[in-house]
């Protein structure tokens, strides 16, 4: 285990890695967001080609858009199970990306070479220390390559949505699924970002409505929100 993991976290979304793909189940949300997550990449940096790494993968959602777009992807989650799903609907639908049970520290550790892309979603609020797994991420995203994170605000809108309806009153998520305290507010982000060698270059809220199953990006980064930094230095 790595100071960036938690292992009760981990355990949470490992016992639940056989439901991944069920569009209706617990992960529903995340299959009704992922449209816009991939939408706020594509719109701002190139994907075909591109080598890209996905931390926190889960079970493959956005690896699978991501490899749909033409990208050389790499998909990295802690959760074991959460990996043998997602190679198993890569191998049904015939989508090649190099899935590893394995953290970013190890990653960087073993001298891999730097990526073009770098994705992170819905990870950040359930580890102990962001600013240390960004700071590896520092290492992982060659000069002038993007990061792309998406995470919880935290403030009163965010808890009383977040948690209060969405696992609770909606039970749109188990109970449990998030902690407030671990919420991060934009400005936290961008100082994180910063001091691992990011500039901010756009914010992007979520907006996502549970009765018409629809989301959409808004200018309103109180609940769910996406951030695009870039990392310091030439492309060249």
């Amino acid at each position: 285990m790595t100071h960036t993991a938690d292992t009760a976290e981990l355990a949470k979304f490992d016992a639940l890695a056989h439901r991944f793909w069920d569009a209706r189940g617990e992960f529903r949300p995340l299959h009704q967001l992922n449209p816009v997550r991939l939408q706020f990449v594509c719109e701002r940096t190139s994907l075909a080609g591109a080598r890209v790494l996905d931390v926190g993968c889960g079970g493959g959602l956005l690896a699978e858009a991501l490899a749909d777009t033409g990208a050389r992807v790499t998909a990295i989650d802690l959760a074991p199970s959460m990996i043998e799903v997602a190679r198993l609907h890569a191998l049904e639908r015939g989508v090649t990306i190099d899935y590893r049970a394995t953290s970013a520290e190890s990653l960087l550790a073993a001298g891999t070479e730097p990526f073009d892309v770098l994705t992170c979603m819905e990870m950040l609020e359930h580890v102990p220390a962001p600013g240390a797994i960004l700071a590896t991420f520092g290492g992982l995203v060659r000069p002038g390559g993007d990061l792309f994170v998406s995470t919880i605000n935290r403030g009163a809108k965010a808890f009383a949505l977040a948690i209060v309806a969405a696992e609770y009153l909606l039970r749109l998520l188990p109970r449990g699924t998030h902690e407030y305290e671990r919420f991060i507010r934009p400005s936290e982000l961008v100082a994180l970002a910063r001091r691992a060698g990011f500039t901010a270059l756009d914010l992007a809220g979520i907006h996502y409505d549970p009765f018409s199953e629809r989301s959409a990006l808004t200018a309103d980064t109180s609940i769910n929100y996406l951030a695009h930094f870039r990392r310091d230095g030439s492309r060249a």
